[in-house]
């Protein structure tokens, strides 16, 4: 190591300068006066900085843990999560963005030696725990000869994370290797859920996986299961009836925000309501005591073989005691899962940098992490790998994009929308029972004020708007010149097909007024709403709404939006909020409907955040402002 990295892992106080003796043979610790200037690069800066935070030790103090490896808060890192693949063989759809991902290409992925160089350097360092991830690790071909070799450093666990399709035939050459522990991925207990949650089958290759590991003596087998609200929350309690006669462990995970997997608060289960539903049927189950740096909160129903725990990292973080580093398949060290902040040791390993300098990269990037990462709703408007680009829990992924098209998952959204949105089942039929008396009346009677005609000229496949037309329109479905576009000759329900029409740049903007009411609105103004932040969270509500319409409007395309953003402003002489939303895209059709959306799903955001305090709150006026392109022309309410 460099007279400079050895200066580095001694211990300073803020009342002292580092320098170098004239000899350079040495380092010492002067007081008040100026330090000799030393190296200036960033990362020794950095590193400068961390030692003075850190420690108030003279400078034969050494701590016996490398200080590489611990951070300015004294945590100390012993566990190295690795991802030896992006590839996977499912493509669950909390992990792996809807429209895809590109694949890294194989030339700038770690090699095989590349990856043992690393976790050796690691574990010199005071590495004790190394766990294999992906995409899914087993779909590497040599992965049985990368445990075989790290099973050799002497590691007291050498863990794996998988999703178990393909286990079964490999887990006993594993389990000679030196694997000593094991992570299994399952969501659901039903095979066809399963198979929508991930978009592949393998439900029962999963099941196999988790019996053949028991019985191969694994204990306990971790079960990861990620709990989303509207998808798998019911099954919480079946999955702790499993651990009555296997000495399996359930860890529940909170839905967690990565890129591109629309994720949502709404979403997410918390821990403490997890509990609560457990405790209905088992109302004695115990808390046990957690390992230090454990993840999961442990708990146990008396006399079943197995426990049950949660991994809280949204509703109650654990990164107090965060002892984990990961290093991605392209070879970048990642010092937190949420952080976006990463270093490549790939291109450090590939520019023949030795060893103590490589040391002093990851002590850099070990120093600069943070005392706890920014709460989930912040956590969502950052930019961040998609999950299966990092290497943690269930990362699926692949190239294709996945499009669900068919009558049975469109269904499946919508129960599953009323669901999270703690609507009667009832109403769900009775919307359903309605759409079917449409497609099959013919005609619709419709009396409202329309800001557009929709006259058709020429062959009848050409609209043309007037703005300016306010006519009454009655007995649409019925008349000869009127046509609604969304409807076929026989009044069934249809798709427009846009494939004709060329690609443009749209804008769209609506707006939507909240009354509140003095009491509320103030307490919205002051920030002091128990649920927290009103106008940030409808905001963020907003955007996300706009980029799913088409999962809410049953007609509505699926396209790409490139801009939404919702504002929304305090309006005190009428103590209410105006929300405005402005949604961009360059596509075939328009995005009205996502400005509206953006608008309607922002202002229901404020009356839920809003609704312990008062019911009497009115949304009103929701409507759209103008939109800008389209063979349609231009539209500017006045």
């Amino acid at each position: 190591m460099s007279q400079f990295g050895q200066a580095l892992r001694r211990g300073v106080t803020s009342k002292y300068k580092l320098c170098f003796a004239d000899s350079l043979s040495y380092v010492r610790f002067v007081s008040t006066s100026p330090s000799v200037q030393v190296h200036r690069t960033p990362i020794v800066r950095d590193v400068l900085e961390r030692a003075k935070r850190k420690y108030q030790k003279e400078d034969e103090d050494i701590l016996p843990f490398s200080d590489f490896l611990t951070d300015s808060f004294g945590r100390r890192h012993n566990y190295l999560r690795i991802s030896l693949t992006e590839k996977c063989n499912l493509r669950c759809q909390y992990c792996m963005p809807e429209d895809g991902v590109n694949l890294t290409p194989k030339q700038r992925l770690l090699s095989t030696d590349e990856i043992i160089k690393i976790a050796k350097l690691f574990v010199h360092e005071g590495i004790n725990k190394i766990r294999l991830t992906g995409g899914e690790p087993l779909v590497r071909k040599d992965a049985v000869e990368i445990i075989e070799e790290l099973g050799k450093l002497g590691l007291d666990t050498l863990a794996l994370t998988t999703n178990g399709i393909v286990l079964p035939r490999k887990l006993p050459q594993l389990k000679a290797a030196g694997l000593n522990l094991l992570n299994i991925s399952l969501d659901t207990l039903i095979p066809a859920k399963f198979e929508f949650i991930t978009r592949r089958k393998g439900w029962n290759r999963v099941m196999q996986s988790i019996d053949q590991a028991v019985e191969l003596g694994f204990n306990p087998v971790k079960v990861n299961c990620v709990v989303i609200r509207g998808i798998n929350e019911e099954e919480i309690t079946d999955f702790v009836q499993l651990t009555q006669n296997k000495p399996i462990d359930v860890r529940f995970i909170e839905y967690m925000p990565f890129d591109g997997n629309k994720w949502n608060f709404k979403k997410m289960v918390p821990y403490q309501e997890m509990v609560d539903s457990i405790k209905q049927r088992w109302p004695d189950i115990e808390r046990l005591t957690d390992r230090p740096n454990d993840t999961s909160k442990a708990y146990k129903v008396p006399g079943f073989a197995g426990q049950f725990g949660f991994i809280t990292s949204m509703s109650e973080h654990f990164c107090g005691s965060c002892n984990r580093l990961r290093i991605t398949a392209d070879g970048n060290l990642k010092v937190c899962l949420f952080g976006n902040a990463e270093v490549s040791l790939r291109d450090a390993l590939r520019s023949g940098m030795p060893d103590n300098e490589l040391l002093e990269i990851i002590g850099a990037a070990v120093g600069r992490k943070k005392k706890q990462h920014a709460g989930m709703l912040n956590i969502a408007k950052m930019k961040n790998r998609p999950m299966i680009l990092i290497g943690n829990r269930q990362e699926h992924r692949g190239s294709n994009s996945f499009k669900p098209s068919t009558e049975k998952n469109f269904i499946t959204n919508v129960k599953s929308e009323f669901k999270s949105r703690d609507l009667k089942y009832e109403s769900l039929l009775k919307c359903m029972s309605l759409y079917t008396k449409i497609k099959t009346q013919g005609s619709l009677l419709i009396h409202q004020r329309q800001y557009y005609s929709t006259k058709i000229h020429g062959d009848g496949d050409q609209l043309q708007s007037n703005q300016n037309d306010e006519s009454e329109i009655a007995n649409v479905g019925r008349s000869e010149n009127l046509k609604l576009t969304h409807t076929d000759e026989t009044g069934q329900a249809k798709m427009v097909d846009i494939s004709h029409k060329p690609t443009t740049t749209r804008v769209a903007t609506a707006t939507g007024e909240v009354f509140l009411g003095e009491k509320v609105f103030q307490l919205v103004k002051d920030n002091k709403m128990k649920k927290g932040d009103v106008l940030n969270v409808a905001r963020l509500a907003g955007i996300m709404a706009a980029k799913n319409t088409s999962t809410l409007i049953p007609l509505c395309h699926n396209i790409p939006i490139n801009k939404v953003e919702v504002d929304i402003q305090l309006c005190e002489d009428r103590h209410g909020v105006v929300v405005t939303a402005t949604v961009k895209t360059s596509g075939l059709t328009g995005v009205e409907m996502e400005a509206l959306t953006a608008v309607s799903v922002a202002a229901l955001t404020v009356y839920d955040m809003c609704k312990a305090v008062t019911h009497d709150m009115v949304i009103s006026d929701i409507k759209l402002i103008s939109k800008v392109g389209g063979q349609r022309g231009d539209f500017h309410r006045k």
